[in-house]
């Protein structure tokens, strides 16, 4: 018995599909594909999620010396602990970098000036947004998990096959 559906895919090819996906649902919220894609992008989904989860709040104080107009000030970092660094290592592998995009009527300075301090926006998002919200959804309802959904969809045109939306609750 397989651990994984194969998806009709070499290896290297079935494991970029789905590292794209889940790129892209954790990205966009939402994500339409077949029903057997859709399951399997979100068993990664979900370890992901988790994993972010379990280590956001690992973060270590740290004060760093700058040299402003001549003059030493000491300034105090928020860095990332161990746990929190791995896991974010983690994700940088297993997921693709997506950038930000350019604001309808936004302009160049502006872009630059909000995307300065952030590399790798994917991973932000998921340290940032999703791990606080499911975290306290945690506290709340008691209860770990459940990060994603899936709903299905009428039947493809063409070759019928059965579609699905996975979202991100």
């Amino acid at each position: 018995m397989a651990l994984q559906r194969k998806l009709g895919k070499a290896t290297d090819q079935r494991l970029a599909l789905l590292k794209n996906q889940v790129s892209q649902l954790l990205w966009n919220g939402k994500l339409e594909t077949t029903e057997a894609r859709a399951k399997e992008v979100q068993k990664l989904a979900e370890k992901y999620i988790t994993l972010a989860v379990n280590t956001y709040k690992d973060t270590v104080e740290v004060e760093k010396t700058k040299i402003v107009k001549g003059k030493e000030t000491k300034v105090k970092v928020l860095n990332d602990g161990a746990t929190k660094l791995a896991a974010r290592r983690q994700l940088i592998a297993a997921l693709n970098d997506l950038q930000e995009q350019r604001r309808p009527k936004e302009t160049r300075t502006e872009f630059a000036a909000r995307t300065k301090e952030v590399r790798h926006p994917l991973i932000e998002k998921m340290f940032n947004y999703y791990a606080p919200r499911f975290d306290k959804r945690a506290e709340e309802k008691g209860q770990k998990g459940g990060y994603t959904a899936i709903y299905k969809m009428t039947a493809r045109r063409g070759d019928a096959a059965e579609m699905a939306l996975i979202v991100v609750l």
